[in-house]
């Protein structure tokens, strides 16, 4: 009969903490995404038109459609080339715990990127390591700037001395469509 008294008393103590913590997650997260943080990247919410220059010289376009999805935590990336032959996503979200901002990126060329960042004064800024073709480490960012309401720039830029010198691949103008 004691042990079955002590199972019970287990049992309760279990379901006990176990509604604590269900009480105290809904309780501080009603809103999860609400932070002044969580809404950095809205700017970049919208359906937009591209234009670059190639690093060939010639000059591309596409359109980016850009969603914010899961109750508005993750800001979700579509982008399509001009001519249909390029298509990628990405997936955003802030990371409260780590204060910062993570993106997943993933195309049809089956690239794979992972960038981590978040507002440096009026830019956003996104960056990873990676490994050239060559097998040498190297930094490469992204840059939002000169973002008003209408359209910002976007620059894919690699450095190959930790940060110290940035070198531009790509300049991309959004302009809201």
């Amino acid at each position: 009969m004691e042990i079955i008294y002590k199972a019970a008393l287990a049992v309760m103590f279990i379901l006990a903490v176990t509604l604590s913590i269900a009480v105290t997650h809904a309780q501080t997260n009603d809103k999860p995404c609400s932070s002044p943080e969580a809404s950095q990247f809205d700017f970049w919410v919208g359906k937009w038109q591209l234009d670059w220059k190639d690093p060939d010289g010639t000059i591309k376009n596409g359109t980016n459609v850009v969603n914010k999805i899961l109750g508005s935590c993750v800001i979700e990336e579509n982008f399509t080339s001009g001519d249909s032959t390029f298509f990628g996503k990405s997936v955003s979200v802030y990371n409260p715990a780590k204060k910062l901002w993570q993106q997943t990126w993933v195309d049809n060329s089956g690239a794979y990127l992972d960038f981590t960042g978040g507002m440096e004064g009026d830019k956003m800024i996104l960056k990873r390591k990676a490994v050239t073709k060559k097998g040498t480490e190297v930094l490469q960012r992204m840059v939002f700037y000169g973002i008003s309401n209408s359209e910002f720039y976007w620059d894919w830029e690699y450095s190959s001395d930790e940060g110290k010198t940035w070198s531009l691949v790509w300049k991309i103008h959004y302009t809201r469509m």
